[in-house]
């Protein structure tokens, strides 16, 4: 995996996303957000994200669609569940992933982070594949950004979102990731007796 200039992954399909800007002046990509998504709900292996993403969703296609409906909204990533990789958004810019958000007393999250969502749901477990795929895509975006936290949706906007949700192996992440510092203020993981 390698990130060119502007933020492009190499081994990611690129689909363009008009649901994002640039960053404000001066901003160091520091925090990484992690979520998840399916359309419908529940529901895998449909287009139905990419069509969000891309403002070209259906609102008749679905009954929960229409819920939908006006809604502008993106993440950089999107890793399917047999670890297909897509990219909405170059890093360089702002993804509007995080709506409302706030991090150790940060506001407006999208402006410092990058959005990583996974397909999926707070009631299914996520594959194998999509940790793999997870796990290198953090540490490519490690190498080439000031990363100092990973955090879920839910940590960044508690009370009004639940993902990654209960399902998402923080452990498991971290240990392969290797960089148990960047989850000490999420509090999701212990490694022996030390809560990181």
């Amino acid at each position: 995996m390698h990130l060119d200039v502007i933020g492009l992954l190499d081994t990611a399909q690129f689909i363009a996303s008009p649901n994002c800007d640039e960053r404000p002046p001066g901003t160091d990509i520091n925090l990484l957000v992690i979520h998840n998504i399916s359309l419908p709900p529940d529901e895998f292996g449909g287009d139905g994200v990419i069509e969000l993403f891309t403002n070209r969703i259906d609102s008749q296609a679905h009954p929960y669609y229409q819920s939908l409906q006006g809604l502008k909204v993106s993440a950089h990533f999107f890793i399917r569940r047999d670890g297909n990789l897509i990219q909405f958004v170059p890093c360089h810019k702002r993804a509007w992933h995080a709506g409302v958000s706030n991090w150790q007393g940060r506001e407006r999250c999208n402006d410092f982070s990058i959005g990583i969502e996974l397909e999926g749901s707070d009631t299914t477990s996520f594959t194998d594949a999509q940790y793999e795929v997870l796990i290198a895509l953090t540490q490519c975006l490690c190498q080439k950004y000031p990363i100092q936290h990973i955090a879920g949706h839910s940590d960044i906007a508690p009370g009004r979102k639940t993902d990654p949700g209960p399902c998402f192996d923080w452990q498991r992440y971290a240990t392969d990731v290797n960089r148990g510092d960047l989850f000490h203020a999420s509090g999701h993981v212990s490694i022996g007796h030390e809560k990181l």
